[in-house]
């Protein structure tokens, strides 16, 4: 029990992405202060209450949709994919049996790679993760499109990052994150690229040793009229 109970705590930690994070690495991030998101925020709220994005991949695309009842998560992700926030950053931690980590503009700088995991715009969002009976909203299903967060001491209203995310590849090994970091969306196809992208080779700290890029986060123009 105290083996498993320490796996787990490893894995929390995995997605837990920017426990140790200072202010002043998410306050320099120059990308969010140059786009244009109040563009891209009316376009976003163009879109219908549940929209579906494709993750362009360097291995193949992740088609998601967004769910209505997480409102702040879904309009944050709509508002940051559509500005072009999430082009050429990397999925900077995978987990086979577990999961896939990225929107960490940090991973757009080969020098800042010890910051991997830490970057983001300045600000976070509020959880979205519990109905009003205390239940988990959504559970982390295969596939499923949840915010990466900092651990709970730093950050005990379990707020989410501003821009990380992470998608699920197994369901058993994501059961104790339930109820515990937002889940936001699910996938409706590209399942296979999940797989193929969380048994890339990759170092000691879970970073594949050859880049896997996200090309681009855009709407689906044919699912979303």
């Amino acid at each position: 029990m105290r083996k498993f109970a320490f796996i787990t705590l490893i894995l929390a930690l995995a997605i837990s992405s920017c426990n140790n994070r200072k202010k002043a690495d998410v306050a320099d991030d120059p990308t969010f202060e140059s786009l244009d998101t109040l563009a891209a925020k009316a376009q976003a709220e163009a879109l219908p209450e549940e929209p579906v994005f494709d993750i362009v991949t360097s291995v193949g695309t992740i088609r998601v949709r967004l769910y209505k009842d997480t409102p702040r998560h879904r309009d944050n992700f709509a508002k940051l994919a559509i500005a072009g926030y999430y082009d050429g950053l990397l999925f900077h931690r995978v987990i086979p049996g577990f999961m896939i980590q990225g929107g960490d503009p940090f991973t757009r700088d080969t020098s800042k790679v010890e910051l991997y995991g830490q970057g983001g715009p300045n600000y976070t969002i509020p959880a979205e993760m519990i109905d009003q009976y205390g239940n988990p909203l959504h559970t982390h299903q295969k596939g499923a499109l949840a915010a990466a967060r900092r651990g709970d001491l730093a950050n005990p209203s379990k707020a989410s990052s501003g821009s990380q995310f992470y998608l699920v590849q197994s369901p058993e090994k994501c059961v104790h994150l339930n109820g515990e970091y937002t889940v936001f969306g699910e996938t409706i196809s590209g399942f296979n690229v999940i797989g193929k992208i969380a048994s890339a080779p990759r170092d000691r700290m879970d970073r594949p040793l050859n880049d896997v890029k996200i090309i681009t986060i855009r709407p689906n123009k044919n699912l979303n009229q």
